[in-house]
């Protein structure tokens, strides 16, 4: 579904990517790993059109992506999360997810003023599609409270509503589990894995191996800004590169 080939990026003097290449297949959950400064968050922001890359090609679908705008690429079907919610603090969990479908009639003033019998009916499917993602993400008890007064991992489930209310066909997850209390961590990782057998795709970004575990087949390793290895989690931490790479041994073998 997404193949990047080649990909590379620079700040400066500073190489983020250097020629990076990989490939997600359609219904997986690809885990991203690799050391900070690997280069992790940059292809995300490449692959999103946050950035432009100085080269290579990105194609989602078969169609080439790379340099296009973000608002484009999230209207073929990617979309993502973010390590840190960016949620709309002063606006309702509810009012967060009617914000996010794409193409509302109702944005348009002449469609209001002609039209708005069509304007109402969409926008009682979009409530009622937002009623649908709440339930699914257990948070409909709170669609009447401000998003600042959720916990970090509740607003970590709001940002993958939100996405779910543009229908995705490929989800990029930044650090889903950062600074998630273990309840929310499980209802997380049940959501994620349901929304696999319907069919959806997702990439991650994950330091935390536990998830990684439960979540990802495969899992591609990336240090310096390129590829490193790629397979399925046992075979991965008993690579002798990756133990040398990714935050040493220790790590993995506890």
């Amino acid at each position: 579904m997404l193949n990047i080939c080649e990909i590379r990026k620079s700040f400066g003097g500073v190489q983020a990517l250097r020629g990076c290449s990989l490939n997600v297949a359609k219904g997986t959950i690809t885990g991203l790993i690799g050391p900070n400064g690997a280069g992790k968050t940059t292809l995300f922001n490449v692959i999103c059109g946050i950035f432009k890359p100085d080269g290579g090609e990105i194609r989602f679908n078969g169609e080439r992506i790379d340099g296009q705008p973000s608002h484009l690429i999230s209207q073929k079907g990617i979309l993502r999360t973010f390590q840190i919610p960016r949620v709309l603090n002063r606006m309702t969990v509810m009012e967060n997810l009617l914000l996010y479908p794409q193409k509302q009639r109702g944005e348009r003033l002449w469609t209001n003023l002609l039209q708005y019998r069509w304007v109402l009916a969409q926008e009682r499917e979009i409530q009622e599609r937002a009623i649908e993602i709440l339930e699914f993400v257990n948070l409909h008890h709170l669609k009447n409270s401000y998003a600042m007064e959720l916990s970090g991992g509740q607003k970590k489930l709001l940002e993958l509503a939100r996405v779910l209310m543009a229908d995705p066909q490929m989800i990029l997850l930044d650090e889903p589990g950062a600074g998630v209390n273990p309840t929310l961590m499980n209802e997380l990782i049940k959501r994620i894995l349901e929304l696999q057998e319907k069919g959806l795709t997702f990439l991650l970004i994950e330091h935390d191996m536990d998830l990684v575990l439960k979540l990802c087949d495969p899992v591609v390793v990336m240090t310096e800004g390129k590829k490193l290895t790629e397979g399925i989690f046992a075979e991965i931490r008993r690579d002798e590169r990756v133990l040398e790479a990714y935050l040493g041994r220790r790590q993995w073998d506890s």
